[in-house]
This record gives C-alpha cells, sequence and structure tokens, in this order.
C-alpha cells in the first residue's frame, strides 16, 4: 500500500490532522514542539459518493470503499538536514513514503506555539524546501563519489547514473527541488532510484481556524501558499480545519452534517484531501458491484485490464479472458444493469485496454 507522509514544521497542526484523517486519536497532540517522534500510521478511507449510488443500483447492505496510508511525521526545524530537532531520524520517514502532504498553519493564534514566533506559511514551506534539498543534496554528492570511479572505468550504468546525479547536484544547489528538474522519462526513471525527497509529488494542507473555514478563499495566509504551490510546484494546495475535524471524530454522520451546517461548509476539507492525496499517488479506482457487495479496487494510472484483475487475485492476472466493461456514468443513467445491457453500453475488452477511473468491471479468467 502506498504511504502520504504528514510533514511540516512542529505545532502547524499534523498530529491532529492524522487523528482526523484516520478517524482516531491514535497521534499525540500538544501545544510543544517535538510531542511526536516515533510515527503514527494509521489507513485511511478514500471517500467516493460513487459507493452509495452503486450501491443503491446493485441493492446491497455491503459497501468496500478503497484506502490509503498516512504516516504523520514528527515536525521539522530549520538545520534539520545537519540533526537538528533529531532532524536525520525524521527525515529517514520522509524518504520511506510515497507523497507528502505539507501542512502549514494560516491562521493567528497567540495561545498556540510557532516555532518562529510568528505565522507566515510561505517562509514555513521555505524552510521544509530547504532542509529537503539540503539533505538532497548531501546525498547526491554521496552517490557521486560512489559512481565516479566505475564511470571512469566505462561502466554504462554508472555513465548514465553520473550524467543525471551532476544535473540534480546543479539543481539542488540552486535551492531547486529535484521534482521541477526537466529530465526524460528514462531519465527520471533513473533518479527514482535515487530517493530524493523533494522529488517525491506534494500537496499543501492549509489549515485554518474553526471559523475562517467558510471564508477560506479569502484568507490572505491561504492565498499565498496557493499563489506559492502554484508558482514553484506547479502542485495543488487544499483548504482543511484540523480542530474542527478532531471535533467531528467522536461525532455521528448526521450530527457532522448539521454540525458543518452550522458553520456555512459542507466539509471540513479533510475528505477532498483524501481525495486529493489518492490521486496524488497516481492512484486510481475502477468497482465490481454485485447483489454480494459493491467494492472499490485501487490501481495506478494507466493500468491495463490484466493488471487490475490482478489487485483481486493473482490467478485472475494470470488466467485473464476479456473485461465486461461498463463506464459509472453510463450505469447511473441507466439506472440498472439489465438497462446498461439493453442499451449496449457493456463492452467487452481484451489484454491492452487501459481501466478508466469508475470504471464498473467484471472479469472472465481460466486458470
Amino acid at each position: 500500500m502506498l504511504k502520504a507522509g504528514i510533514v511540516g514544521l512542529p505545532n502547524v497542526g499534523k498530529s491532529t490532522l492524522f487523528n482526523a484523517v484516520t478517524r482516531t486519536r491514535k497521534a499525540q497532540a500538544a501545544n510543544y514542539p517535538f510531542c511526536t517522534i516515533d510515527p503514527n500510521v494509521g489507513v485511511v478511507t478514500v471517500p467516493d459518493d460513487r459507493l452509495e449510488v452503486l450501491q443503491k443500483i446493485a441493492k446491497t447492505t455491503v459497501v468496500i470503499p478503497a484506502v490509503i496510508e498516512f504516516v504523520d511525521i514528527a515536525g521539522l526545524v530549520k538545520g534539520a538536514a545537519q540533526g537538528e530537532g533529531l532532524g536525520n531520524k525524521f527525515l529517514t520517514h520522509i524518504r520511506e513514503v510515497d507523497a507528502m502532504v505539507q501542512v502549514v498553519r494560516c491562521f493567528e493564534d497567540p495561545d498556540i506555539h510557532h516555532v518562529t514566533g510568528s505565522v507566515d506559511p510561505v517562509r514555513d514551506i521555505e524552510t521544509i524546501n530547504t532542509e529537503l534539498v539540503l539533505a538532497d543534496l548531501e546525498a547526491v554528492k554521496k552517490r557521486l563519489q560512489s559512481v565516479a570511479k566505475d564511470a571512469k572505468r566505462g561502466d554504462k550504468t554508472a555513465i548514465v547514473e553520473e550524467a543525471i546525479l551532476k544535473k540534480l547536484e546543479t539543481h539542488l544547489d540552486a535551492g531547486k527541488p529535484a521534482l521541477t528538474l526537466q529530465l526524460t522519462p528514462e531519465e527520471r526513471a533513473v533518479s527514482r532510484l535515487f530517493w530524493m525527497m523533494t522529488d517525491k509529488p506534494t500537496i499543501f494542507a492549509c489549515n485554518v481556524k474553526e471559523g475562517d473555514l467558510a471564508t477560506a478563499d479569502a484568507n490572505p495566509f491561504v492565498v499565498k501558499v496557493r499563489e506559492y504551490a502554484t508558482s514553484h510546484l506547479a502542485c495543488e494546495a487544499v483548504v482543511i480545519s484540523a480542530q474542527i475535524e478532531s471535533d467531528l471524530v467522536d461525532l455521528t454522520a448526521e450530527e457532522a452534517k448539521s454540525f458543518l451546517g452550522e458553520l456555512g461548509v459542507k466539509e471540513s476539507g479533510v475528505g477532498g484531501l483524501i481525495r486529493s492525496t489518492y490521486h496524488l499517488l497516481g492512484l486510481r479506482t475502477y468497482f465490481t458491484a454485485g447483489e454480494k457487495e459493491v467494492r472499490a479496487w485501487t490501481i495506478h494510472a494507466g493500468d491495463t485490464a490484466p493488471k487490475a484483475a490482478g489487485v483481486i487475485h493473482s490467478d485472475f492476472e494470470r488466467g485473464f479472458i476479456k473485461a465486461e466493461t461498463v463506464a459509472y456514468k453510463d450505469l447511473v443513467n441507466c439506472g440498472s444493469v439489465a438497462a446498461a445491457r439493453e442499451k449496449g453500453l457493456y463492452r467487452m475488452e481484451g489484454k491492452e485496454y487501459v481501466v478508466k477511473d469508475g470504471d464498473v468491471l467484471l472479469f472472465k479468467f481460466a486458470v
């Protein structure tokens, strides 16, 4: 299962957010730095309104959503790349995740300590990114030293690695994350072997106060983060209220809906954050739907039908014959499987078919 790491400075709401997305109180959240040391890990359900619709069509009581894994990583501070604040240990935890959710505080509150003494989310982002860039630069330099001898001897693999590492060294030395370096698809595939932290896809979570969520789009802190995310990393920034979500953990669905309604919002933002992180990881969903259950299955963008079948069971992939396929929208518009079949909207797809997000599939196989 792919992992998304929740990162940021101390006291920006990381552990509170982790508790919110995992619907637990597993992570300690306190008003002082480094209340998290060892990372907390939780499996998170991916909200998907399509499941409820398919449940009604299939007339089943069993619904199984897609899931991803979130990791709550302790706060980084300036100097982490040199070991400040247990930095080396925390940086190792970041290397082990597949994407990063960087939480930034977008509210003033004199009662909540900020490690720099003031709130400036763009400065905070640059502090985190600088530490990651410095750690990556050190790792690149060490790897260059190790491949140099083999490259001089004419080893083809070492020569390719050395060329890419030199590009990375120059780019990182300019303070730029590896993700923004222009590489060919072949070079990018090699660079992933270096486990660069700044090469991981990133999404920013703008943490706002409870009373500011309804007007968050006008929040000057949020505006600055979105501008920075777009111009520097070409990535997304979503708004969340970790405190609201923390309050919702113990409420029923109806109570939560009523509570959010009183605040003037439909969602605190965490549902959207989970969905965005799911797509950030390159994950997509297809469905199986029948009287037994409706289930969301997780695949990677670009997976073919046999690969998708293998998610259910390896025998399905090994003995794949064909996939009976209907688009989610077509099935919903028809209102039933029978009606969709009558209109000829079910298709038979073979081994080369690339599964689309939202496809409803039935596999035929023989082992």
